[in-house]
């Protein structure tokens, strides 16, 4: 019965899965993911499954958020009513500064269990949902292109038509010649952006990036540092392309700061890096209000994070960018959920089963799992 039922146990798992390839972006490579899966159970036996992904040179570190979890919320989790999200993630806040994936973690396992218990999904428990599938984004970040230009032919055979291509992390001119040789290759027939994920000096970025706009990008993300907002509002200014700000904008109230400086025309949102759905909302909120676009991004995650974020881009009315949920089947050596991520036709179907939608898989769990805390 709903208000009886409360968490009787917590397991968090530390978990590394290797990838497809290396990744390389403007602040550094990425080969495997390193995450930490949360489980909460209740005394009626129903399992909420979250996610907290964190990478060091973006937000946090995996024992961080892992010690957060297992070390300081414990005590708050435990015996607590599992409908109470709001109050407990609210709770774990003011006892732990930054470690926003793990808030993001224990908001997800709380949702997965409402959902469970309710008969609903998360989209539906957030609102419902404003669309039933998302198309999907897949970064190109492999330093082999060679490599790259054969899994973007593979995804486009399969549906797939936006490709994010991940620069600044090699001279100006490999990025210039990879961007040509996809537009050579499709022309038109597929939606290019470019990311630099804080790659560049700001002097050095208004003449780079006014460069890249000859390959007509539907934005530019990130060109310089998250702190550099000056520099971020004046590139804003001399683009004619959407600028896109990421890191520069983790929280509600750092979104309104990049309003008021108009630093962008569009927000990345992250559940990773926001601390949860609610507050990932409450930054599409506020960009919604100044006239500011949004877009479905992610981090290092497996597909647990991916079916939260799916959940979240499906009940925000004015998303037209689509999401980058891309790496629990395109990216990951294999998966942790006991069902394949749900992508039909390069687009995400977002989940209408309880809850998150699919559970973990315990035998992959247990597979790439490196540490366990239990009580």
């Amino acid at each position: 019965m709903i208000g009886s039922d409360k968490i009787v146990s917590m397991d968090v798992h530390v978990v590394k899965v290797p990838t497809q390839a290396v990744h390389s972006h403007g602040i550094g490579d990425v080969s495997a993911i390193n995450s930490v899966i949360l489980e909460l159970k209740t005394e009626s036996g129903v399992i909420g499954w979250g996610e907290a992904s964190p990478w060091p040179a973006f937000s946090g570190t995996v024992e961080g958020n892992a010690a957060a979890l297992h070390n300081h919320w414990r005590d708050i989790v435990i015996g607590s009513d599992p409908f109470r999200i709001e109050a407990t993630v609210a709770l774990a806040d003011r006892m732990v500064v930054n470690c926003s994936e793990a808030k993001a973690a224990l908001e997800m396992a709380l949702l997965d269990i409402a959902g469970k218990m309710s008969g609903l999904s998360v989209s539906e428990l957030l609102g419902g949902r404003c669309r039933d599938a998302i198309p999907l984004s897949f970064s190109v970040a492999n330093p082999d292109f060679g490599a790259d230009l054969e899994t973007v032919a593979e995804l486009v055979s399969q549906g797939v038509r936006i490709f994010k291509m991940k620069t600044g992390f090699a001279e100006h001119a490999f990025d210039v010649m990879r961007l040509e040789k996809l537009r050579n290759i499709y022309s038109d027939a597929i939606d290019i952006r470019i990311d630099y994920n804080q790659g560049m000096k700001a002097y050095e970025a208004i003449k780079r990036v006014k460069d890249l706009e000859r390959f007509s990008p539907t934005f530019i993300e990130q060109p310089v540092p998250r702190n550099n907002l000056e520099a971020m509002a004046e590139i804003a200014r001399a683009l004619d392309t959407p600028l896109l700000a990421d890191e520069s904008v983790f929280n509600p109230r750092e979104a309104v700061i990049a309003t008021q400086m108009r630093l962008a025309d569009l927000f990345s949102l992250k559940i990773m890096k926001s601390g949860g759905i609610r507050r990932c909302l409450e930054v599409a909120a506020i960009a919604r209000a100044a006239g500011i676009g949004v877009y479905g991004g992610c981090m290092f995650e497996t597909g647990v994070a991916h079916l939260a974020g799916t959940h979240l881009m499906a009940v925000i009315p004015d998303l037209t960018l689509g999401c980058e949920f891309y790496m629990a089947n395109f990216y990951l050596e294999q998966d942790l959920l006991a069902a394949r991520f749900p992508v039909e036709n390069g687009m995400v179907v977002v989940p209408k089963t309880p809850g998150l939608g699919i559970d973990v898989d315990p035998d992959l769990l247990g597979k790439y799992r490196v540490l366990k805390l239990s009580a």
